[in-house]
């Protein structure tokens, strides 16, 4: 599945090529990985993950696993997902035809970083060889879309999309209930400005939401909730507010080209700056500067 894994092989025990269409290891995503690639029909071996592994099949296959020593067979459809959390050993498992799937890995500690508070050694999450869950599915074609469109730029949105993800992995999926507090009051108001503040003068940086949480001393999921309810936008939606007009001053005020206006902005991908430019304002860079 990933290199995570070791490689899958035919019947005969010969390795098989994977062919990874996307990875968010060039992207420099640090919360979550994620991978979209054809697996290959044959068979992975037993093996063991640091991380916990989201697999979003979207594709039609028939899959068997070997599970306490018999082999268990599950038609899958696109849009069926296996949930195998970390430590634990992944059963071989074979599959009949090349299958193109969407894979997220998260680490132990993303979840309870997510959480923010010191979460029960007990709770761990459950394994799961098919289940559907239309959450899990939006929010993996949703990060494989920023990734396509943002690469380097989706730092921030998958930032926020690993603390959402971890919430309801550890709501759903964990070992015994575990509720997660909520606030229903937005950030104090001198947090809010000083939160306010560090963006408008760093929209150059890595403006990461564990970033942005750690300045205000509150968890990643805490900050994100309390920020939307401010402000009334996500901290990533926000950023990118920034940016744009931050741009659009730059555009109006100074002789600089667009690409190096796009970098002082923030973004480091021109096409995506100017997509972005263009779905907020409805006009691009470059004609809007020529008004």
């Amino acid at each position: 599945m990933s290199e995570k894994y070791p490689f899958p092989t035919d019947l005969q025990g010969e390795k098989i090529e994977q062919t990874h269409l996307l990875s968010s290891e060039q992207a420099g995503w640090d919360n979550l990985n994620l991978i979209y690639e054809i697996e290959p029909a044959g068979e992975m071996p037993e093996s063991v993950s640091s991380d916990h592994a989201l697999v979003i099949c979207l594709g039609d296959c028939q899959g068997k696993y070997k599970l306490d020593g018999k082999w268990h067979q599950e038609q899958y459809s696109a849009g069926d997902i296996v949930i195998f959390p970390a430590g634990e050993l992944f059963p071989r498992f074979r599959i009949d035809r090349p299958t193109p799937l969407l894979e997220i890995f998260l680490s132990p500690d993303t979840l309870i970083n997510a959480a923010g508070v010191t979460v029960p050694s007990k709770i761990k999450l459950i394994s799961h060889f098919k289940l559907r869950d239309p959450l899990i599915e939006q929010m993996g074609l949703a990060l494989k879309t920023e990734l396509e469109m943002g690469g380097v730029d989706s730092k921030l949105y998958a930032d926020s999309m690993a603390t959402v993800l971890s919430i309801h992995l550890m709501r759903r999926y964990a070992s015994r209930n575990f509720q997660i507090q909520e606030y229903r009051e937005g950030l104090p108001p001198y947090k809010l400005e000083q939160v306010i503040e560090y963006i408008r003068v760093n929209l150059e940086q890595d403006l990461t939401l564990t970033r942005l949480a750690n300045l205000v001393q509150i968890s990643p999921h805490y900050f994100a909730g309390l920020f939307k309810k401010s402000t009334g936008l996500t901290p990533h939606q926000y950023v990118t507010k920034c940016r744009l007009e931050q741009a659009k001053i730059l555009l109006r005020r100074s002789h600089l080209p667009i690409i190096q206006i796009c970098y002082q902005v923030g973004f480091q991908n021109q096409s995506h700056f100017t997509r972005l430019f263009r779905q907020h304002f409805q006009i691009t860079p470059k004609a809007y500067r020529n008004l």
